[in-house]
This record gives structure tokens, C-alpha cells and sequence, in this order.
């Protein structure tokens, strides 16, 4: 309702008073209070033949009571009660008496006892309201204390909320504890997430009380700090022990890359030496493959079966970012060593030094998240240059002897022998003589991936159309599938289409054990951000994780068994 209506009604209800008033029987009581500032209020009460009449009004609006009779005209809202009937219409311009927001970021913000405001938002700093505050009261990455009256709701996000006033909304604190104090009066709801509550038995909640995984996040003060020391500075570490978390973060990090060196030895030496070699050329590819990706991914939603896929794309795209960001840090600790040639034999060592030369300088303010964006950035472009050089090396190679088909070869992705390999020696074997399985070329990255992604779909359709929908339980029937088909076909149907089949590398048949300890072997190839399944592109017989664990191999075959 807009102000003219307003004021119309307060002058019809005004005059209808006074010619009520006058008519009245019994002497009337007038009383006025002054309050601070302009606020004021106005009581006029009497008695008549209707009963007992009285008449309010203040800063906040206009209340006139008469027996079962309630007429109210606030900032808000007008309301009308006559005996069992009442109307209410509400009004969508919010009062704000005081005319001011305070915001406040990277300081702190004291709104006192005798002020007040319309909203109060601090970031990067404390809240304390002892005031009045018309609507709510927010304070990210801050503490939020409040002490006087909030005409709407408190909100705290990694930071502790203290309570002990009046909120005529809900009480919500994410990522933070919640106190409420003896004088507090929630007439919402009090929602914690991730944090603790501590509340007096004098406190007051009128619409009950949401916890979610209470307890489990302790950290909002430190994050706090690292917020004011690191973040704002554009930095990411910061010379200060109240920050330790944060270095025990980093070191852990820094471990683990170490790790993967150590594990992924010859994998992590020849993307440094791609980035040593052509170190422009995995710039562009990084930035290319930035380019590309919203281009891919609309490519595979337009598809509909590539939906599927998109999971296992971004996860590929998750592993090549942690693995380079492991080659950045390599390379940068061989130059430093300058032993960035082809005979280097410790890429671990190189690791561990360039990540401590990059723990210094993400101290340095701005210059840490340039450091840090440089790092993955680089490092992302080395690993996709050299998928694309060990593709293009071996679509090259064509001698007859080769064992191995590489990233991408057409023989591999098109599912065809190799150059110099005729099916005319095939041909020519006894059919009395079993074929020599792990003689053939071994199957590359690629074209196993797309085998995989059609086996995925196949079971994702058929468990959709027995009624399953949802991850749940997927890929324990994947697995299923997977130790099925190796056991009884020594395939599966993606690998049937892609003309690949699971072999062990002693020549023995697969048996049952080792078709299940493959499919369970496959989960540890993907936990890790599927680094099991990326071990294919740079292993030198082309095994996953669970290929070595399970003893087996995956090889291009001429002919592979039909399903019939």
C-alpha cells in the first residue's frame, strides 16, 4: 500500500475519533512520552457505550483498539479485526526509520545501543549490534554479535554468531558456532550448519531449531585469519602461526605431488621435458584446451549418449590438473638445478625443490596467485602437449616390431591392425594353435576409453530400464559386468566393438580370480581421481592400475569372439 493510502487512512481514523471522543461519557486520558531523536508516541484512551477505546501512535504506526475491534496502520502493513473477521494487507516497501546501511569490509562495524540502521553487513570483520537494526544483520567471515534488536534475520558464514537480543526473523550461522545468550529471543528459526550450538536455558525460540552435521567444522577462526592475511592480499601463505593449517595444507599438498613423482616417474620426466623442449607450444595447448572445453561439452550434451561421458571428462580433465601442476613444479626445480636434460633420473627431487621455491613465493602479496595460476596453468599444457606428441609419434611409428599402439593411433582408435601388421599371418596359423595373446600390440588410452564409455552406457541403460535410476550402486554393477564378460569372453561389448580383449601376461586363460581382482582393482584406479586410469598414457605396457594388480594387459586382436 503506498503512502498517500496510507496517510487517507490515518486521517479518516483520526476524525472518526474525534467525533467519537467527543460523544464519550467518561473523562479520556491523553499521555505523551518523548523518546530520543523524533521518535514519539501518542496514547489516547476513553470509555464509551462501545467500551473501552485507545488510541496509539508512534514511529512504527497507528493502533486503534475498541472492544473486539483492532484497526492497525503500520510501516508494512495494514491490518483490520472485527470480531471474527480480519484483513490484512501488506505493504512491499520495507521501513527503514533510520535511512542508512552500513557496510563494512575488511573492518569491523559497532552499530551502539542509541542507533540504529537498516542493515548491517561486514565482510572480512566483526558485527556487533547493540542497536536497533530494521531489517537483517550479516557478517561473512566475521563474528556476529548481537545485543540489541534485529528486525529480520541474523546470518553468519565462517564465523561465530553470538546472540543475546531480540530477532524477529531467523537465527542462521554456516560454517560457525551459535550462541544464544539468556536474553535471546528468536521468534524464527535457528539453523546451524557445520558448526556447534551453545544456548542458555533463557533463551527464546519461537520457530524451533535446524541442525545439520553439527560440529563437525571448527575452522572459521582460522579461516578468518587466513582471509584478512592471505586472501586479501592475493596471496596464499602468510609467515604466521595462526595460520599453521594452512601450511600443514601446503606441506601435505606438496607430499603428495612428491608422491605421484615418485610413482609416475617416467610419465612426470617426459612432460618436463616437453615443457623444457617447447615450453610456448604447452602454453598455447593450455589455452586451447580452456578454448575447447565449453565447445566439447556442448558437443556432448548435444549427443544425448555423450551425456554420460561428461563425468569422466571432467574427471580426466580434475587428474591432467593435479598431474600438472606436479610437472610445473618439476620443471621448475630442475631449473634451478639446471638438470633439465634427457638423463634426469630423480623428477621427485626436482618436485620437492620447486614446490618449496613455490611455497616462498606464494608469500608475496598478489605475486603468490599469479605464481600459483601460472603453475597449474603451465603445467595443464605440458601433460595435453605431450598426450599430443606421444599421439602424433605414435601415428608415425610403422615398423612391424612395435608391440605397443600409442595414444590415439588409428590402428588403435579405429580398432584395425597396426601398419606391416596383415591379417595375412593370422590367417596363415593353424586353427589346432592357440593364438599368443600377448604378443599383440597393447591398446592406448583412448581407445579404451571409448570402450569403457560404451560399456558405461550399456549398463546405465539397461538399469534404467529395469527401474534403477541414480549413481547408486552403478559402478558395483559395472564392476559385475566388467568380471563377467572377462571371465567368459575375455571382453566386453565395448571392447568387442573396439576390438580389444583382456589378457594376462603369463598366457594363462583369465580365470575367475583374476577377472574379480581386476573389477575390484578398477576402484582403486578410480578413487584417485582416476590417476589409475591415466597411468595408461604414460605406462610403458600401456596397464591401469588394475591391470598390474590383476597381472593382465589389454591388447588391439585381429578377431575378437562375438558375444554368440
Amino acid at each position: 500500500m503506498n503512502i498517500v493510502t496510507r496517510w487517507f487512512l490515518t486521517g479518516a481514523l483520526l476524525a472518526a475519533l474525534g467525533t467519537y471522543a467527543a460523544s464519550a461519557s467518561a473523562a479520556q486520558d491523553v499521555t505523551r512520552t518523548q523518546n530520543s531523536g523524533t521518535n514519539a508516541t501518542l496514547t489516547v484512551a476513553g470509555a464509551s457505550h462501545h467500551g473501552t477505546t485507545e488510541v496509539q501512535i508512534g514511529s512504527t504506526g497507528i493502533n486503534v483498539s475498541s472492544g473486539s475491534d483492532h484497526v492497525r496502520i503500520g510501516n508494512s502493513s495494514v491490518g483490520i479485526v472485527s470480531g471474527t473477521q480480519s484483513i490484512t494487507v501488506h505493504s512491499s516497501h520495507h521501513s527503514c526509520p533510520s535511512g542508512r546501511e552500513l557496510v563494512a569490509i575488511g573492518h569491523d562495524i559497532r552499530l551502539a545501543a542509541d542507533k540504529s540502521a537498516c542493515d548491517v553487513v561486514s565482510i572480512f570483520g566483526d558485527n556487533l549490534v547493540a542497536g536497533d537494526v530494521s531489517d537483517s544483520a550479516v557478517a561473512i567471515l566475521g563474528d556476529l554479535r548481537v545485543t540489541g534488536s534485529v528486525g529480520n534475520s541474523t546470518v553468519s558464514i565462517f564465523g561465530d554468531s553470538d546472540i543475546n537480543g531480540t530477532v524477529a526473523g531467523n537465527a542462521v550461522s554456516l560454517f560457525g558456532n551459535l550462541q544464544l545468550g539468556p536474553k535471546a529471543v528468536i521468534q524464527g528459526q535457528s539453523v546451524n550448519l557445520f558448526g556447534s550450538v551453545h544456548r542458555d536455558p533463557g533463551a527464546t525460540i519461537q520457530g524451533g531449531t535446524v541442525n545439520l552435521m553439527s560440529g563437525i567444522f571448527h575452522g572459521a577462526r582460522g579461516l578468518r585469519t587466513w582471509s584478512e592475511h592471505c586472501l586479501l592480499l592475493g596471496r596464499l601463505l602468510a609467515p604466521r602461526l595462526d595460520i599453521s593449517w594452512a601450511w600443514g595444507v601446503a606441506l601435505g599438498v606438496l607430499l603428495f605431488y612428491a608422491l605421484l613423482a615418485l610413482l609416475f616417474r617416467d610419465g612426470v620426466q617426459r612432460c618436463m621435458q616437453t615443457l623444457e623442449d617447447h615450453p610456448g607450444a604447452s602454453i598455447l595447448a593450455a589455452l586451447a584446451m580452456t578454448l575447447l572445453t565449453p565447445v566439447l561439452m556442448l558437443a556432448l550434451v548435444v549427443t544425448i549418449v555423450g551425456i554420460f561421458a561428461i563425468p569422466l571428462f571432467w574427471l580426466a580433465l580434475f587428474g591432467v590438473a593435479i598431474f600438472g601442476r606436479v610437472v610445473a613444479l618439476g620443471w621448475l626445480g630442475g631449473r634451478i638445478l639446471r638438470g633439465m636434460h634427457r638423463g634426469v633420473t630423480q623428477p621427485v627431487l626436482h618436485v620437492l625443490l620447486g614446490g618449496v621455491l613455490a611455497l616462498a613465493l606464494y608469500m608475496v602479496p598478489v605475486l603468490g596467485f599469479i605464481v600459483y595460476t601460472l603453475i597449474g596453468l603451465v603445467g595443464f599444457g605440458a601433460v595435453i602437449y605431450s598426450l599430443l606428441l606421444a599421439m602424433r609419434a605414435a601415428r608415425d611409428t610403422s615398423t612391424p616390431d612395435n608391440a605397443t599402439v600409442g595414444l590415439g593411433t588409428p590402428a588403435a582408435v579405429l580398432g584395425v591392425e597396426p601398419a606391416g601388421a596383415t591379417s595375412t599371418g593370422a590367417s596363415e596359423q593353424s586353427a589346432a594353435e592357440p593364438m599368443d595373446y600377448t604378443t599383440l600390440p597393447r591398446a592406448g588410452f583412448w581407445i579404451r576409453m571409448a570402450a569403457l564409455l560404451i560399456d558405461v552406457v550399456l549398463v546405465t541403460f539397461a538399469l534404467s530400464m529395469v527401474g534403477h535410476n541414480g549413481a547408486n550402486g552403478s559402478l558395483l554393477v559395472l564392476a559385475v559386468y566388467g568380471a563377467l564378460m572377462w571371465k567368459l569372453r575375455g571382453t566386453t561389448v565395448g571392447g568387442i566393438i573396439c576390438h580389444l580383449r583382456v589378457v594376462r601376461i603369463d598366457g594363462q586363460p583369465v580365470n575367475w580370480e583374476t577377472a574379480i581382482l581386476r573389477a575390484l582393482g578398477c576402484f582403486l584406479s578410480l578413487v584417485v581421481a582416476g590417476l589409475g586410469f591415466i597411468w595408461i598414457a604414460f605406462d610403458r605396457e600401456r596397464q591401469a592400475w588394475h591391470d598390474k594388480i590383476a597381472g593382465t594387459v589389454v591388447v588391439v586382436a585381429p578377431k575378437v569372439r562375438g558375444l554368440i
